[in-house]
C-alpha cells in the first residue's frame, strides 16, 4: 500500500513507549467510572487512623462580572510571498504542422521571411544544405531553428552507429531515431511560434523512409525543396570535408544520381551550382513564397 509523499506512517509501538510523551490508553478508552482509590492495609503493629469522608465540594456560584476583553491591536496586513523566480513558463505542446493557407486572390502572398515555417531542405552530400540552413534561419526577421539530422544522429557517442561502415538494421534505427527526435523538436519549437528548418539527404525512391517519415513526426504542413547542384560541385564540396562527414567519390556520385530522380517529382528544385550561400538562402525565400501560396503535393 503506497501513502502520499510528506504523510509517513507513525513509527511501529514498541513496549513501554507510547505514541507520545504523557499519554494514557485511558484517554483514548475510557472504562466504566472508577471509585475512590482503596486504602492501603496499616503496617503491623501500627494503628489505623480512622477514615474520614471527603468534604462535599461546593456547586458552583454565579460567574463574576467579566469585564468586555479590549479589542485587539491593528495587525499590518500580510507581506505576500514573492513571485515565482524559477523561472516556469507554460509551453504549448506541440502537434502535427498543418498545411499553409492559402491566401485569397485579392490578398497578398504572405512575407517567407516573416511567417512561422516549417521547411525540409534535400539533397545530397555536399549539396551546401547545412550551411544554407543555418545561414537562412540565422538571417530571419523571426526566431528560426536549424535542426540537422546527421547532427541529432552524431548524439550517440558510445555506440554509435556510422553508416559508412555499412547500412544495417544499427544504423537505420539509430537514423530513424534521429528522424523522430528532429520531428518532436521542430513541432514544438513551430508550436511556439519558432520556425524550423531541417536537412536531411532524402531519397525519392525511398518514400516511406523519406519524405513519409517526415511528413509523420512533423505534420503535413512541411515545405520540402530540394538542393541540387552539379555533380562536380558535390565532389568538390566534399572533398573539403573531414571525418566521417567526408564520403568516398563513388559514393558521392551514386547519391547524387539517386537524387537525380526528383526531378519530376513536382517539388521545387534549386540548382546551386553558381550561386553562394546568401544568394542561395534569397533564391529559398522566394521559392517558399511560391509553396506557401500553392502547397507542393507530397
Amino acid at each position: 500500500m503506497q501513502h502520499p509523499v510528506g504523510s509517513p506512517l507513525p513509527p511501529p509501538h514498541q513496549p513501554g513507549h507510547g505514541p507520545a510523551f504523557g499519554w494514557s490508553p485511558a484517554a483514548h478508552h475510557p472504562g466504566p467510572p472508577q471509585g475512590p482509590a482503596p486504602v492501603p492495609p496499616a503496617a503491623p503493629g501500627y494503628p489505623t487512623a480512622p477514615r474520614q469522608a471527603p468534604a462535599p465540594h461546593p456547586g458552583p456560584g454565579p460567574a463574576p462580572h467579566q469585564p468586555a476583553p479590549a479589542p485587539a491591536p491593528h495587525q499590518p496586513a500580510p507581506v505576500p510571498p514573492p513571485p515565482d523566480t524559477t523561472g516556469h513558463v507554460p509551453l504549448p505542446p506541440g502537434g502535427p504542422v498543418a498545411v499553409p493557407s492559402v491566401p485569397h486572390a485579392t490578398a497578398a502572398a504572405p512575407d517567407p521571411t516573416s511567417a512561422t515555417l516549417a521547411v525540409l531542405l534535400i539533397g545530397p552530400a555536399g549539396a551546401g544544405k547545412t550551411s544554407v540552413a543555418k545561414y537562412w534561419a540565422d538571417h530571419r526577421r523571426v526566431p528560426t531553428a536549424h535542426i540537422s539530422l546527421d547532427d541529432v544522429r552524431e548524439w550517440v557517442r558510445s555506440g554509435f552507429a556510422d553508416p559508412q561502415t555499412g547500412w544495417n538494421e544499427h544504423s537505420e534505427a539509430q537514423y530513424r531515431l534521429a528522424r523522430r527526435t528532429c520531428g518532436f523538436s521542430a513541432r514544438n519549437f513551430l508550436a511556439n511560434g519558432i520556425s524550423c528548418i531541417l536537412d536531411d539527404a532524402v531519397f525519392p525512391d525511398r518514400p516511406v523512409v523519406g519524405l513519409g517519415g517526415w511528413k509523420r513526426h512533423v505534420g503535413p504542413g512541411l515545405l520540402p525543396v530540394v538542393l541540387l547542384p552539379g555533380l562536380d560541385i558535390v565532389l568538390e564540396r566534399n572533398a573539403e570535408r573531414s571525418g566521417n562527414r567526408r564520403l568516398t567519390d563513388e559514393e558521392v556520385a551514386r547519391i547524387h544520381g539517386r537524387m537525380a530522380g526528383w526531378y519530376g517529382s513536382g517539388l521545387p528544385i534549386i540548382d546551386n551550382s553558381q550561386l553562394d550561400i546568401p544568394e542561395t538562402a534569397h533564391l529559398l525565400d522566394e521559392v517558399l513564397a511560391r509553396s506557401i501560396a500553392s502547397p507542393p503535393n507530397w
